[in-house]
């Protein structure tokens, strides 16, 4: 059997077992969703659904890397040593919104973190791993040019934050797109399938085996995330899968590339903006609701109508992303 196979049955089941355990703990805790009285009046009866469920998926992450990394560690080592900074950018994002949500739903405390606190969190982890990049294990500036195929060489003083803007903008993406039961874990995961199967083509291992990782344990997850949803991921499980996109696309030096394969979440990230602007200055809406999934959703859409054709565009996108590169 497949190596790549293996990982990806190990972390699916994984992730199932951890699930079994960690929702009844959220349910017992009372960690439960705080759904928006302004929102779709749908979502009211999700009030009190176990959230935080972002654990899963962390959790599926330290146990399989740190399986892999022994497994690599004598034979490989160069492999196993390079997966430490896929797994620091993945579960330090994950922090981030773990922090918030544990403000929010343990210690009760609407507000969770402070913006400008949780701003900082990213922030500090997207500097670490684009400097991390670049001057530790000297991976450049270059970056790849999808359809015209080539590589172009970035001066370090552009670079660096247009890295730290990918990482930043990916993971707030992926998080607007965390709004409709087995949205985000679905389109995410065909997003990281497309991410694996370029990095095979690449033959750039440690990102194979980090995003197999992450493939078997959002598989796992959506299990109990699909309509209607035992646990949602909350900030935990947003960030944490944003950040590991960003991070594996800048890795392989290929981030213009999810401007395709990620314009799902692109789009979720452009209806809010586009809707807070429009509103600002003519006190009126392009949208029913934003982001567009709940638009949608207003129009009369039901929830896995949304999930089902926002992951067949990204499927298709995907697809166009690998013959383009």
């Amino acid at each position: 059997m497949n190596f790549q196979l293996k990982v990806l049955i190990m972390s699916f089941a994984i992730s199932i077992v951890f699930a079994l355990v960690i929702i009844p703990i959220l349910r017992r805790l009372k960690v439960g969703q705080i759904e928006r009285t302004d929102g779709p009046q749908s979502h009211l009866k999700k009030q009190g659904t176990p959230t935080m469920g972002g654990l899963i998926i962390a959790l599926t992450m330290v146990v399989c890397s740190a399986l892999l990394y022994m497994e690599y560690k004598a034979s490989e080592p160069l492999v196993a040593s390079r997966m430490i900074p896929l797994v620091f950018v993945t579960l330090g994002f994950g922090l981030v919104g773990f922090v918030d949500d544990f403000k929010k739903l343990i210690l009760k405390n609407t507000d969770g973190l402070k913006p400008m606190y949780k701003m900082f969190g990213l922030l500090l982890i997207a500097v670490t791993y684009t400097f991390y990049l670049v001057k530790y294990i000297n991976l450049g500036t270059d970056t790849y040019i999808p359809i015209i195929k080539q590589y172009i060489t970035l001066p370090i003083w552009l670079y660096i934050p247009f890295a730290i803007f990918v990482l930043l903008g990916t993971t707030n993406a992926v998080n607007l797109t965390d709004g409709v039961d087995g949205l985000s874990s679905s389109v995410t995961t065909i997003i990281l399938t497309c991410i694996v199967s370029i990095s095979i083509i690449l033959g750039v291992k440690e990102v194979t085996l980090a995003g197999t990782i992450l493939i078997g344990s959002c598989l796992g997850f959506l299990l109990f995330n699909l309509h209607p949803a035992k646990v949602f991921m909350g900030d935990t499980g947003s960030l944490l899968l944003g950040g590991a996109i960003s991070g594996m696309a800048l890795y392989l030096k290929m981030p213009l590339i999810l401007i395709v394969i990620a314009l799902i979440p692109i789009i979720e990230t452009l209806s809010v903006m586009i809707q807070v602007t429009f509103y600002k200055k003519t006190g009126k809406r392009v949208f029913k609701m934003a982001p567009i999934h709940h638009h949608f959703e207003l129009s009369g859409w039901k929830e896995g109508k949304i999930v089902s054709i926002f992951s067949i565009v990204t499927l298709i996108l995907c697809i166009i992303g690998i013959n383009i590169i």
